[in-house]
């Protein structure tokens, strides 16, 4: 069965909200959570959700959120952390693995920190049981892809597209998908413009989908009350799983 990885920008509108609507994604076909990181210049995300992370940050978002949020659904949901590198940085990378690791956080997915820059990083996490995920653009060689994959962990992002999240642009990933199983047997996942429309035709060839505008733009909708706004998260879930299976 394909799955389905779901991105949450934590913090927005407030924690309780963040964990309630995580563990009713789990219940309605997640089987990832993709816990968003707050950061004022989300460089490789479009305006829906770099609107969730600015009105976090408003709220007063600080990286022990993450931690407590972590605490209590890493538990029940296989857990990753996505974020900028600045905040990994600042805090350190050796404190941020130690820390995930004690939640029982699974991994890392940082947009912004090129492939390059990652290996010196992969041990550290290795030794805390953290996968550093490993991106791959359809502008990729087959050289490039052979280059970034020969250690990768726990699953592949293949980006759809070049550009930013949610613009809900579409090209042709076959070559790209062809040339990543010719030298990895990890899983592939698809992620940026993954909606309820583009989810069965983006699936195809790959082993998920990784999910967030659509999820975030109710998350946005102040229009409707918390507990609406985890019932329609719920039932987007329950169609994208559909979808791809």
């Amino acid at each position: 069965m394909k799955k389905l990885v779901a991105y949450i920008t934590t913090g927005y509108p407030d924690l309780n909200f963040t964990e309630d609507v995580i563990l009713s994604l789990k219940d309605a076909g997640a089987d990832m959570i993709e816990l968003g990181m707050p950061f004022s210049d989300p460089v490789a995300d479009g305006p829906v959700i770099e609107e969730a992370n600015l009105k976090s940050l408003q709220n007063g978002f600080k990286i022990s959120d993450i931690f407590e949020v972590s605490q209590k659904v890493a538990k029940d949901i296989d857990t990753l952390w996505m974020g900028y590198f600045n905040p990994f940085y600042q805090k350190g990378m050796e404190s941020m693995s130690k820390k995930a690791s004690q939640l029982g956080v699974k991994g890392f997915i940082i947009p912004d920190l090129p492939y390059e820059e990652s290996k010196a990083y992969k041990d550290l996490a290795k030794e805390n049981n953290i996968s550093l995920i490993d991106f791959v653009a359809p502008t990729d060689s087959k050289e490039r892809i052979e280059e970034i994959l020969k250690d990768s962990q726990k699953f592949i992002y293949m980006v759809a597209y070049a550009g930013i999240t949610g613009s809900g642009k579409s090209e042709d990933l076959s070559r790209v998908i062809r040339d990543i199983r010719a030298v990895t047997d990890t899983s592939l996942f698809v992620g940026f413009g993954v909606n309820t429309k583009t989810a069965k035709q983006k699936s195809e060839g790959v082993d998920g989908v990784i999910v967030g505008s659509e999820f975030v733009k109710v998350l946005l909708d102040d229009s409707l009350s918390c507990s609406q706004k985890i019932k329609d998260i719920s039932q987007i879930s329950l169609k994208i799983k559909e979808e791809i299976n």
